[in-house]
Parts: C-alpha cells; sequence; structure tokens
C-alpha cells in the first residue's frame, strides 16, 4: 500500500523447478566438488550457506593461560592503553582511575584477580604466545660485491596462520574449498557475474591443473615499506597475508579472518657510494628476494605435494598452497617481478609493451609468464660476457635475480599481480595527471576561476562518506582516497568555468575526467556481470580515445607512463581473480596506522622491529580470545530461560518500517496552526493544513485504504504532528544487490548549516527527484503515518546545453516552491544529490559519483530516455 507498506511476498516453491523467474541464482560448481548444479530464488541464495553443520563448541575457558577472565581483561586493558611497564607496576602514582579498578577487581568475590606486577603479566603474554602462530626471526645473508651481507628478517608461518583459521569454529565455516561460477536470471537467460576469487577464472582453471584435481588454499599478499615516524625517518616493512578462500568482508575485515601481518621484510639502508647503480639496484632486489624465499619456505613444498588439514568441522581436506594475489603499488610490483621498472624497456610488470606505447591502452601486446622470465634469466647467464647477458635481459627488462615466487608450484607471479586503483587510478592517474593539468588550465585562467571553483568544491553538497572540501585548486593531498572523492566532484564544479567554445582543450580534459571517472566508477562495482565488464571496457576505450586526442598536440608532457597503461589490464584482472576489493591496497594501508601507533607507544624507538611485532601478536591474542569471550557469553545468553531475559519497553512505539526506513531525531510536537505561523513567508507551507488533507483522501482513495469511521479525512488546524529531522532510508543495492542505506537530514541547523537533503521517489507516474523541505508523522484514526513535504524536481527542462551529453548530465528542473508535494515517506528510493547549475535558474545537475548504485541507476535513466526518444 501506498501509506503503510506493501504486503510479503508470497513464498514460492523450491528449487529444482521446470522454469526460472527473473533474479534466480544458477551456481554451477566445479567438476571436482562432485555436486549438482543448483538454481535458488534471489532471497534464498546465501542463506545458510557456508553456516556450519553443528554448532561449534565454545571454550569453557578460552583466557586460558590467564588464571581467570578478570585477569585477562584488565590486563588487555592495559595493552590496549599503552602503558609502560613502569606505570604498570605503579598504576597509583599515575593512573589513579586504572588504581581505583584495580582495588575494585582486587575486591570481587566473584573472581579473584591473581596479577600482581609487571612480570606477572609479561609471564602469562608469554604463555598465551603459542595460542596462535608466532613471530620469528632469521638472518638473511646476500653477497655484495665479495662480502656478505647480513639483514635481520622476522616472519611467521603462513601455513600455519592460515591453519589456525581453518580450525577455528568460527572462522572456518565461512571457508570456500571450490570454484563456483554464478550466474543470474534476467528474464531471457543466465548472466554470469563475478564477485569473489572463487567465483572468477583463475581459481577455477588452478582446480584441475594437469589432470591433477587441486582444492587450492589461495593467499593474497601484499607488501609495502610504511613511515612509523612523523618525519619519515623510522621506516617499517610489513608484509601482510589474507586468504582468499574467505569472503572479501572477512578477509579485508579487522577480525581473526582478516589481514594478518605475517613479516617484517629488512629496509636497505642507501649507500651514497652505491646508490643508482645497477648492481646495488639489483643487490637491494636480491635482499627483498632472499627473504621473501624464507616467507614462503613454509608453503613451497605443500604447494607441489600439498598437505593435509583437519578443518573446524574435523573432515580432513588436502590443500594446495597458491599464491593468487599480489596486491602492491607500482615501485613493489616492479620489485615482485624483477623488472626494471621505469628505466627498463618494457616498464609493464604484467605484459611486454614498450616504454614509447604505454598511452596506447586497446593494443595487446605478449604477457609475461615466469615461466618465460625464469628460461631467460637461464639462457643470460650463460652467456660469455657481461655485455651479452645485460642485452639478453634488457630484451625483456628483466633483473640478473632469481624470483622467490618460482618455488611456488601453481602460481605465476606475472598472474598474481593485481590492478591497484589506489595508486594506479586514484593516486596516479587522476591525482598526478588529470588533476595535475586541469589546475595548469585553473591557474592559466586567473584567479577568479579558482575562486568559482573553489567556491563549488565548498558549496557540493555534504553526503556520508564523501570528502568534502573548502579548497582543491591550489593544494594537495597524500590520500589518494582524498582525490577519488575529487574526481567525482571535479566536473560538476568546474563545468561553468570552461566552456567549448572559449576553452576547447580545457573543455576536453573536462571530458577526459568525466570519462575517466565512469571508467574508475566501473572499476569500483563490487559484484560485476558479464555486461559491465563489456561497459567497463568501453569506458576504458572511451576515455583511451579522448585522451588520445587531447594529448596529441602536447609537447610539455609525455603521457607514457605505467600507471595509465596498467588499466589495460583491469579487467582481465577482474574476469581471472574477482573484483577489485579483493586486492585493493586500501585495507592493506590502512593497517599502517596501528604499526605506527605500536612504534611510538610500546617501543623504546631502538631495534623497534621485534617490539612491534610482540605487541601486534599479544594484540592479535587479546582480540582472539576476546573473540572467544564473546561466544562463550552468547551461548550462556541463549541458554537463559525467557523469564530471565531482560524486560523490554513495551510503551516505545518506533516510527519505522523496519524494512524499508527509520526516522529520528524527533522534535517536540506542534500544531497544523503551529507549523504554518513558524514557516511565514516560505511559500513551500502556504495552506499546509488544507493541502495535507487533501493529499491524504487522494492517497487513501488510490491505495484502497479504509477511511476512518468511513468519513473522508478533515484535520483539524489545532491537529498535532511530530517533525523528525533524519532519515535513514534502506534501498535493495543495484551492484550487488544487498541491502544499502543512506542516512538523511531535513534540518534547519546541522552542524551549524541548514541542511535539507534529495531523494528519488517513486511517485504513481513516473520516477522523479525531489528535495525535503519537511518529514512528520500525523495521525490519521488510530493510525500514524509518516509524511514528507517535497520540493518536486520534474518540470521540464526544455532545451538540453551540448555539454549534458558530453559530460553525462541528467539534468533536473524544480518546481515553483509554491508547489511543494507531499508524499509518503515510503515512496521514497533512496537518497540522492543535486548540484545546482547556476547558468540555469532553477536547474539542477544529478550527481552520479556518489556510490556505484546511483551510477547503475542514472545509467539506466540515461538508456530510457533515449529509447523513449
Amino acid at each position: 500500500m501506498f501509506l503503510s507498506g506493501s504486503p510479503p511476498s508470497e513464498s514460492r516453491t523450491a528449487s529444482p523447478r521446470p522454469q526460472f523467474e527473473e533474479d534466480d541464482i544458477q551456481v554451477q560448481y566445479h567438476p571436482s566438488s562432485q555436486r549438482p548444479m543448483q538454481v535458488f530464488q534471489f532471497e534464498d541464495y546465501g542463506r545458510g550457506l557456508g553456516a556450519p553443520t553443528v554448532v561449534p563448541l565454545v571454550e569453557p575457558e578460552p583466557w586460558y593461560p590467564f588464571r581467570t577472565r578478570i585477569d585477562f581483561e584488565v590486563v588487555e586493558l592495559v595493552l590496549e592503553a599503552a602503558l609502560t611497564h613502569q606505570q604498570t607496576d605503579r598504576y597509583h602514582e599515575t593512573h589513579e582511575s586504572l588504581h581505583r579498578l584495580f582495588n575494585l577487581i582486587c575486591r570481587t568475590k566473584s573472581e579473584q584477580f591473581m596479577l600482581r606486577n609487571c612480570k606477572d603479566v609479561r609471564d602469562t603474554w608469554d604463555a598465551a604466545l603459542f595460542k596462535l602462530t608466532p613471530f620469528v626471526k632469521e638472518e638473511v645473508v646476500v653477497p655484495f660485491q665479495g662480502d656478505d651481507k647480513t639483514f635481520q628478517l622476522f616472519h611467521r608461518s603462513i601455513w600455519d596462520w592460515a591453519v589456525d583459521l581453518l580450525q577455528d569454529p568460527q572462522v572456518g565455516p565461512h571457508f570456500v574449498f571450490d570454484a563456483e561460477r554464478l550466474s543470474k536470471f534476467n528474464g531471457d537467460k543466465f548472466v554470469r557475474f563475478i564477485h569473489e576469487p572463487w567465483t572468477a577464472n583463475t581459481f577455477w582453471e588452478y582446480q584441475v591443473h594437469d589432470t591433477i584435481v587441486l582444492r587450492p588454499l589461495a593467499f593474497i599478499l601484499y607488501a609495502d615499506k610504511a613511515k612509523l615516524s612523523s618525519f619519515g625517518r623510522a621506516k617499517g616493512y610489513p608484509v601482510i597475508a589474507r586468504c582468499a578462500n574467505l569472503p572479501v568482508a572477512i578477509h579485508n575485515g579487522e577480525g581473526l579472518g582478516g589481514g594478518r601481518v605475517v613479516g617484517w621484510l629488512p629496509i636497505v639502508k642507501e649507500d651514497k657510494k652505491h646508490s643508482r647503480k645497477p648492481v646495488y639496484v639489483n643487490f637491494k632486489n636480491a635482499v627483498w628476494h632472499q627473504s621473501f624465499l624464507k616467507i614462503l619456505a613454509c608453503l613451497a613444498p605443500l604447494s607441489k605435494f600439498g598437505s593435509a588439514v583437519k578443518c573446524w568441522d574435523d573432515i580432513i581436506h588436502i590443500f594446495y598452497p597458491i599464491i593468487l594475489i599480489l596486491s602492491a603499488d607500482y615501485e613493489e610490483q616492479s620489485v615482485m617481478a624483477l623488472i626494471c621498472g621505469l628505466m627498463g624497456k618494457f616498464p609493464c610488470p604484467i605484459c611486454l609493451v614498450p616504454c614509447d606505447e604505454l598511452s596506447k591502452t586497446s593494443n595487446i601486446y605478449p604477457l609475461r609468464t615466469s615461466a618465460g622470465a625464469k628460461a631467460l634469466r637461464v639462457q643470460a647467464r650463460e652467456s660469455t660476457t657481461l655485455e651479452a647477458r645485460e642485452q639478453i635481459l634488457s630484451s625483456e627488462s628483466l633483473r640478473d635475480v632469481d624470483n622467490s615466487f618460482d618455488t611456488m608450484e601453481n602460481t605465476d607471479v606475472h598472474q598474481a599481480l593485481s590492478n591497484n586503483k589506489l595508486h594506479f587510478n586514484d593516486g596516479g592517474l587522476f591525482s598526478d595527471h588529470l588533476w595535475a593539468e586541469l589546475q595548469k588550465w585553473i591557474e592559466s585562467s586567473g584567479r577568479q576561476a579558482a575562486v568559482q571553483i573553489d567556491s563549488s568544491f565548498h558549496s557540493f553538497p555534504r553526503w556520508r562518506n564523501l570528502n568534502h572540501f573548502d579548497q582543491v585548486t591550489s593544494i594537495s593531498f597524500s590520500d589518494g582516497m582524498k582525490y577519488e572523492d575529487i574526481s567525482k566532484e571535479s566536473y560538476s564544479s568546474t563545468h561553468n568555468v570552461f566552456h567549448q567554445d572559449q576553452d576547447s582543450e580545457a573543455y576536453l580534459l573536462l571530458r577526459c575526467i568525466c570519462s575517466y571517472v565512469e571508467f574508475n566508477t566501473y572499476a569500483s562495482l563490487d559484484i560485476h556481470t558479464e555486461d559491465t565488464i563489456k561497459d567497463g571496457r568501453k569506458a576504458l576505450e572511451n576515455l583511451t580515445q579522448l585522451m588520445d586526442v587531447y594529448t596529441l598536440d602536447l609537447i610539455d608532457k609525455s603521457w607514457n607512463f605505467p600507471k595509465k597503461h596498467l588499466s589495460a589490464h583491469l579487467f582481465d584482472d577482474i574476469e581471472a581473480k574477482g573484483v577489485t576489493r579483493n586486492y585493493n591496497t586500501k585495507p592493506n594501508e590502512k593497517m599502517h596506522g596501528p604499526l605506527k601507533d605500536a612504534y611510538q607507544d610500546h617501543t623504546n624507538f631502538k631495534n623497534f622491529a621485534e617490539q612491534i611485532l610482540r605487541y601486534n601478536h599479544d594484540s592479535l591474542i587479546a582480540e582472539y580470545i576476546c573473540g572467544k569471550l564473546s561466544c562463550l557469553d552468547a551461548q550462556k545468553l541463549s541458554l537463559l530461560n525467557a523469564s530471565d531475559l531482560p524486560e523490554i519497553d513495551s510503551e516505545t512505539e518506533p516510527t519505522t518500517d523496519g524494512l524499508h526506513f527509520s526516522l529520528g531525531s524527533p522534535q517536540a510536537m506542534q500544531s497544523f496552526a503551529d507549523v504554518e505561523a513558524s514557516k511565514t513567508g516560505n511559500p513551500a507551507f502556504i495552506q499546509f493544513w488544507i493541502k495535507l488533507n487533501e493529499f491524504l483522501n487522494h492517497a487513501f482513495n488510490a491505495n484502497n485504504i479504509p477511511f476512518p469511521n468511513g468519513r473522508r479525512i478533515q484535520l483539524a488546524a489545532d491537529d498535532m504532528i511530530t517533525e523528525y529531522r533524519f532519515l535513514k532510508v534502506n534501498y535493495e543495492s543495484l551492484v550487488d544487490w544487498h541491502v544499502s542505506a543512506n542516512y538523511l537530514r531535513c534540518s534547519p541547523m546541522f552542524h551549524g548549516l541548514p541542511r535539507y537533503d534529495f531523494v528519488i521517489l517513486q511517485t504513481e507516474a513516473s520516477v522523479i527527484f525531489a528535495q525535503l523541505l519537511m518529514v512528520f508523522t500525523c495521525m490519521v484514526g488510530d493510525v500514524q503515518y509518516p509524511i514528507m513535504l517535497t520540493l518536486p524536481y520534474d518540470q521540464p527542462v526544455g532545451a538540453r546545453p551540448w555539454k549534458d551529453k558530453d559530460l553525462d548530465f541528467w539534468r533536473v528542473k524544480a518546481k515553483p516552491r509554491v508547489s511543494a508535494e507531499f508524499f509518503s515517506v515510503q515512496s521514497i528510493i533512496r537518497g540522492c544529490v543535486l548540484v545546482e547549475d547556476s547558468s540555469r535558474p532553477n536547474e539542477a545537475l544529478v550527481v552520479d559519483t556518489l556510490d556505484t548504485d546511483m551510477f547503475l541507476r542514472i545509467k539506466e535513466i540515461h538508456t530510457n530516455s533515449t529509447t523513449a526518444g
């Protein structure tokens, strides 16, 4: 119903069924799994998949080796609060609140607190060390010009860490062992879609390799230097592992199944005597790979012969470890692939594109392979002269160093290297090139242009999870995610500054940026179908063509750089290894923060690597025990009788449709007369009370809702309503078909500024855009109805300017404020952002770059408009 919500859909029969219904999901399991293909109804897909077959056992004393639960909880507090040894022993001198806490615990009658000093704490942490796989220290010895150079390496067994997860009753059930091919029925045929690594091609191909059935345990590895001190003088070199058999929400998360530091590589100090010399660069690469060789030593033999593991459910599986994904920036990828990078003739770590053809992303070049690189190194080392050796290696820009990844069966380092959207796109192609180029045009256009653009960014409507900028034209950022948001806002904030007839080159650059944002949005999708991959490739082709035109006559800048070329491999990576968030470096770089905090709070700044990693391991154990305590508490709660559960306040009246929206920030009740009096001078509220009566009577008629007492609705001037200034809207995303949420404001003062957000509405006639003016509930009979007053943007626009087509704008026009309309809150599809076009009164541009769902919705509107036209 229009006001009270639609009834639940009728239940349908379970598969298999003779006919398919739209949105049905087909799952084709890998043949080696010996599982038949299945078709699920959309609402049933995923329900219970991966759930444990039996209720996992809960440890009765998960805090062991801490003697009591309170012992652990206090020590965890000490660890989290970063108290020093002296503060732990003399806490009453410096931390009075902690002193009171200790005294309270010591007086506890139900549980004895048994720790007395720092030694007790440290001894217990030492006893807990082996609850999870600990770090070990090894020496790495690499010769250089006749001398052996020794470095320290810290690492934990990646295999043992993975076994910890496989045997954990909370994490283990989420593992997926067999490849799947997923398809969604569109009413005509099943269309394949890809998201997790096991739904992509490489996982499937690995599972049957050379006629041998393999069950891959797939790893995602990341490595990069991290600045630990404020000025970057102290650095660390963490290696982070994730398990690709776990869903991305888990392996990219912060829990036990998330990313884990598994290594700390040595950093070779620069030597001015040898700096930048090829022999010294090769030496540094050799140190990296000799170190990584030790990290991979636990996996290399198992990748060939496999290893049996008894998992959480007591079932034994034989796994073959593979390195499925390597996540890194370009410089690190060059080290992993052992290529010469920017200085080589072939600077791409994935294919053999010549350095002077990097801008030609539509061309296809031979792919590198580990076997090919290894064979070329062997051939080069058989040469009788150094010159001949270098000539052979330079034919593919390879370094004369053995690659540690060659020890892994069924792993090709060049195939494992994956597109890094954060560094290649947001912090590369856009920030260093497209945006830098636009800044030049802004500067050459004069101060007024810069002021106008900064003002447009400043007035850009605020939106959750979108950075807001007061100034952008003359400042730079170190965070690639900020540049991602600048790109989303850039062309809607600059289109009135550069015009095709006056600034043709700058206008062409805007078109390039618009095309880039479209390509980058396709790169960001959390689920890709055959169609979106095709559309994404087309977007990249359009970007390449526009940039070819823009750069044709530019002589002051070369556009042949690796980060531009690497976009050519992006959609191949998606088809091979899943969507980009599986290998985005963002979650890994986020882990640099805690390592920096550990350096600042838990070390003496000398020989800090071991101290950081000890704290890292203690924190992991604390997180592990906390997880077990939560399971224990949940089990105890589930065993309580209903009479033991806390009472729920039955007088609470939720103003919500739990499935679609909820209202918040309620204001004091006011009458219709009060509302109209407080809004004097605002045309939208003229005859507020009368128009509401007309709306309600029409809505009740249209939706066959019985009138109270059989009479038409006639609210009185002294009837009361409750205004709400916050609105949460749930909607089904067009991208991943999961429920997403928008947090909307309708307030005269929110953080010091008025904020009246925009929404997409489903009206009786069509889908329209509108601005919230007031959200409230009113009582009709004995039922409260959530209603909103809006300003619809559904006026005919008339002749659209040519730039709307060039920049993919969707333009809308507001009605006069006196024509404000009421709608049920139920009719909101989702929230949105509209940006005023100052060159055309009452017109606004719909921002389709807010998120990927909004992007697909506006694409659909464009398509429908073209079809209708």
